[in-house]
């Protein structure tokens, strides 16, 4: 029994890329997923796969870039007893195993020249040799590749075959990165936390802060939904409370609680400008405020972080800041 995972998201940008999906389906024809790390080039493959008439025949995976080239010849042909050492019987490989369905390769653009020149036989003819093999076999397999490079970069460079690159690419599948349909990021998000609460043993999930959720959006997520999907999980189990809403978005997990305490003040600031004498309540206030924005911005306005750094609990931290009017989004509306 299979289990398939949905594609979250409303924007237009999906919306488009789904449907063109959708209508390849029906088509057997090889496709050319591109996307960023991240996008869901498998989930595509999937839906490609699960909306034709080959959905009850097997999608067989395989990843290109996590094989060995040596191994990955006899992963996707198969090969015969005794083609190399250590083959003591003949084994089927992806292709035969996924004969009258689909056949998956992701990270297409790291296979060998070589093996692409028989990649190109197979797709074209439906004919290959099992490594040591003799007989030529034939199987009816939908290819759908995919990649995060340029392929006709790569093609106009020598470094892919341009004759694979025109068969495979009957049409081409483009997916929108996470920054280019940030209006899914909520839905994604919720979608994410709700799960993590079920791992936690939460019986709800109390959602994000305006806060939280302006951070996840500020983001641009270089590594799309899969980077979304950790700072989300990551950010509630250390969040801990399933009673309050999570307030604090955890992005960069290699960012230390332990920075360096704020330099001292005469180091890190000019001499102030002869003036008139101020207050002494008056020249606090302005210290006060001098080390709390450097302190905040050592530590990525954190205010979490901060208030470990300079010994403070929590809410006496956020009172220094709202006395201060130094809340983020306060900043950025004065801009």
């Amino acid at each position: 029994m299979r289990t398939q995972t949905s594609i979250i998201g409303n924007s237009a940008a999906l919306a488009t890329a789904l449907d063109q999906v959708s209508r390849l389906a029906g088509i057997t024809r090889p496709v050319l997923v591109l996307g960023e790390r991240g996008t869901g080039k498998e989930l595509v493959a999937e839906r490609l796969h699960y909306l034709s008439g080959r959905w009850d025949a097997p999608l067989v995976k395989v990843n290109c870039a996590a094989i060995a080239d040596s191994l990955l010849e006899s992963e996707l042909f198969g090969h015969e007893a005794g083609a190399f050492t250590g083959a003591t019987r003949s084994q089927r490989g992806r292709f035969e195993r996924a004969d009258g369905g689909s056949l998956f390769l992701d990270e297409i653009a790291t296979m060998s020249l070589r093996l692409q020149e028989k990649l190109l036989r197979v797709v074209e003819y439906g004919e290959f040799e099992r490594l040591g093999g003799q007989q030529t076999l034939r199987v009816d397999v939908r290819v759908i590749a995919a990649t995060n490079l340029d392929l006709k970069q790569q093609a106009a460079e020598d470094r892919f075959r341009s004759d694979l690159l025109d068969r495979l690419s009957f049409d081409v599948v483009h997916l929108p990165a996470l920054r280019q349909r940030p209006e899914d990021i909520p839905e994604l998000a919720g979608h994410f936390a709700v799960q993590m609460c079920a791992e936690l043993g939460w019986e709800l999930f109390a959602g994000f802060t305006p806060r939280a959720m302006s951070t996840l959006l500020e983001h641009p997520w270089p590594g799309n939904v899969r980077e979304l999907k950790n700072a989300v999980e990551r950010s509630l189990y250390r969040w801990g409370n399933p009673q309050e809403a999570v307030d604090e978005m955890v992005i960069d997990p290699f960012v230390s609680p332990f920075a360096e305490s704020p330099p001292a003040l005469a180091a890190s600031t000019a001499p102030p400008e002869p003036g008139p004498p101020a207050l002494f309540s008056e020249r606090m206030e302005l210290i006060e405020r001098q080390l709390l924005q450097e302190a905040l911005a050592q530590h990525g306005h954190s205010q979490k972080r901060t208030a470990v750094a300079l010994g403070l609990s929590y809410d006496q931290l956020r009172h220094l800041v709202r006395k201060h009017d130094l809340g983020r989004r306060k900043r950025r509306k004065n801009l």
